[in-house]
């Protein structure tokens, strides 16, 4: 049956990708349930409309047998039968240990051979004050070190990438790859993992930062001796993953976090990560420059304590956020020269759904996050944090999709430019569950058919372009200087319960 749209009202589209399961090629790489998945994907690409999927790439599994011997033979069996089916594929390179975190049911830890090189040397995994590793992902202190067989983990990184590009080619050509989302950390997300649970770590807890590992120990001392100060250090006062900002002294009221000592660190800290996804990112946009894909990067939804003066657990995972300073647009600035989207979480919460203690503001920070990375010129996308089947969750996503609503007269002034939802299950099938997500597809289209050509809703993907500067220092202090939000509006005129 042929598709039946308005013109004007298809500008205001956002397209929906659903996240597969974390083990759909499992630890054995092997894609085990085809018949299952297909079943599945049918009934989300006809009954309910979705525009594709997005598909963790697990490094631990592809390249587990030994340094540069890549089997991309199950994920090419999976990625021929969705694009089969008509659907796009969003593809995340995880360079992460699936496990130790919310709602990780499987275990997928980073290649054995990697592994074997921490044994000997613990310092190549980030580790806190008390010599805590954290083996989920390496640390920024070896992104140039050549301690893995001669390479360093940036190498790594940019010859799996290279590897998936040379046998995925044919799906990027025909269209069926859309996006290359870089892992750049914990999770898949540009951060430190200062909230492990695997540790301890309760919400709403402040986590601790992640610097202490012998590489990123000598830099900050490097730093420091370069800046006049030999004789500042790492934090000692910054407490424990489940204290409070104001039994700490780095982060109680006047805390060291405002001391010069304190700026310099946590400006060191922040942009120890920010340049992390530069040079990454920077090699993604080397392999991938003209095909038409887009390269994305994953931004954590911090939003507890974020109303505390100090924004205590931002500021242990990278994010140096404050009421005077802006931690997210030199982010935004970062992926800006790469041609790259950010992609952004928790986008289904609403400030009221945690306790008055979490000082939780998840609402303020979508806003915030995706104003930034406008500002910047830059396409955001976004996902749920937690799982949700509700009207509620769907509605809060449905307003942050479109702040200023639809434009029946066109493009839509504000518009994200993708939606994933997290994540297929049999719960989503479930009857009534099935027939609100689908309403919520159809109310990100806009009350539109299904459209398979993107370029109808201002979707048509150019060849990736190169970087036309370098990121420098002062581009993030410029992009760190206070900005305000747009406005949006208090609910959405597209309620899937409306």
């Amino acid at each position: 049956m042929a598709a039946n749209y308005n013109e004007k009202l298809l500008l205001n589209y956002v397209p929906v990708y659903v996240m597969l399961p974390l083990g759909v090629v499992n630890v054995e790489n092997v894609f085990a349930d085809p018949e299952t998945l297909e079943t599945q994907l049918k009934r989300l690409k006809e009954e309910a409309g979705i525009d594709g999927v997005m598909v963790d790439v697990w490094w631990g599994i592809i390249e587990s047998k030994g340094p540069k011997q890549y089997d991309w033979t199950a994920y090419k069996t999976l990625f021929q039968l969705i694009a089969r089916l008509g659907l796009k594929i969003q593809a995340i390179m995880s360079f992460h240990q699936c496990g130790g975190n919310v709602g990780d049911i499987v275990t997928i830890p980073i290649p054995q051979w990697v592994r074997d090189v921490g044994k000997n040397d613990p310092d190549i995994y980030y580790t806190n004050r008390k010599g805590t590793r954290d083996i989920e992902y390496l640390s920024i202190g070896v992104d140039n070190l050549p301690l893995f067989a001669g390479r360093t983990a940036v190498q790594i990184y940019s010859d799996y990438m290279s590897s998936f590009k040379e046998n995925m080619t044919d799906l990027i050509e025909a269209g069926a790859i859309v996006d290359i989302e870089v892992g750049l950390g914990p999770a898949g997300e540009l951060r430190y993992p200062s909230y492990p649970q695997s540790q301890g770590w309760v919400f709403p807890g402040i986590g601790e930062f992640q610097c202490y590992d012998k590489y990123l120990k000598k830099d900050f001392k490097e730093a420091a001796a370069k800046a006049g100060h030999p004789e500042w250090d790492l934090p000692e006062d910054a407490g424990e993953y489940n204290d409070k900002p104001e039994d700490t002294g780095f982060f109680k009221r006047n805390g060291t976090y405002v001391s010069e000592e304190g700026k310099f660190f946590l400006t060191w800290y922040s942009n120890k990560l920010i340049f992390h996804g530069d040079q990454i990112i920077g090699e993604a946009n080397k392999i991938f420059a003209g095909l038409k894909v887009n390269l994305a990067a994953k931004v954590s939804g911090i939003h507890w304590l974020y109303n505390h003066h100090s924004h205590a657990a931002e500021l242990t995972a990278g994010y140096y956020n404050l009421f005077k300073r802006d931690g997210y647009r030199p982010i935004a600035r970062m992926l800006s020269k790469h041609y790259g989207i950010l992609n952004f979480t928790c986008l289904e919460m609403k400030d009221t759904d945690n306790t008055a203690e979490a000082l939780s503001a998840p609402q303020e920070l979508v806003q915030v996050v995706l104003s930034k990375a406008w500002k910047e010129g830059i396409e955001v996308a976004g996902e749920n944090a937690l799982e949700t089947y509700g009207a509620k969750g769907y509605n809060q996503i449905l307003l942050n999709a479109r702040p200023n609503g639809v434009n029946p007269n066109g493009k839509p002034k504000l518009r994200m430019y993708g939606f994933t939802y997290l994540r297929l299950s049999d719960t989503v099938f479930q009857e009534d569950n099935f027939e609100l997500f689908k309403k919520l597809v159809r109310k990100m289209h806009a009350d539109q058919d299904y459209c398979g050509d993107a370029a109808k809703y201002g979707h048509e993907i150019v060849p990736l372009k190169t970087p036309n500067s370098q990121l420098t220092v002062e581009d993030i202090a410029d992009a760190a200087q206070p900005s305000g939000a747009f406005k949006w509006d208090s609910e959405t005129d597209m309620k899937v319960d409306g």
